[in-house]
């Protein structure tokens, strides 16, 4: 039979000349009516069944053409194209901390206390109390706390020999210096860190 003489194929396009091979797409495409043929009740269960194992075992165009021709004759069915792919949303980023006042005051007096004397005890302090539930100022306190341990520990070691007793006062002037910037910084809302610090405390 020549092709012109053929049913149409699904998609409207003229039928292949029924001795042709058939492709895998060529089978997806008869199933894929079969099954929307069954949606709309024209075909019950058995039917269906029967229709796709032929669809799926056809070697041939003139094998599929009966499993199409009595269901739509010359007009294919409509298959709607597939819903577009959504697009992923977009992780969302925790956002920062608020460092409200009190934060930035507590931080800054984690650096400042250190002028009172309580130079350890008192970064200490700040650490296991507001530092438990401001990130803020815990990290300014264990940074202060890291530098006044450093300090501590040049201040004893630094005596064994001539130079390092004539240091000490240095080290010591630096370390006020050094605290009154870190509670200014803690109190602008800034980043800050000690230079020459052992940070044995994270």
């Amino acid at each position: 039979m020549p092709a012109a003489a053929t049913p149409p194929w699904p998609g409207g396009a003229p039928a292949p000349h029924p001795q042709l091979r058939v492709t895998n797409d060529d089978r997806d495409q008869v199933v894929e009516h079969v099954k929307v043929a069954y949606a709309e009740g024209r075909l019950d269960k058995d039917e269906m069944d029967e229709r796709l194992h032929l669809a799926m075992t056809a070697r041939t165009h003139a094998d599929l053409m009966p499993i199409m021709t009595d269901l739509y004759g010359s007009r294919p069915p409509f298959i709607p194209p597939p819903p577009p792919l959504q697009r992923m949303a977009s992780p969302v980023m925790p956002q920062p901390l608020a460092r409200d006042s009190t934060d930035r005051v507590v931080a800054s007096a984690a650096h400042l206390i250190s002028l009172t004397g309580l130079f350890i005890v008192g970064p200490l302090i700040m650490l296991l109390t507001a530092g438990k539930t401001s990130p803020y100022v815990r990290k300014h306190a264990v940074e202060s706390l890291n530098f006044h341990l450093t300090v501590l520990g040049a201040s004893i070691l630094l005596p064994i020999t001539v130079v390092g007793l004539i240091l000490v006062p240095f080290v010591w002037v630096a370390g006020i210096v050094l605290a009154i910037v870190g509670g200014i910084s803690a109190l602008s809302d800034s980043e800050f860190r000690y230079p020459f610090t052992l940070r044995l405390i994270k």
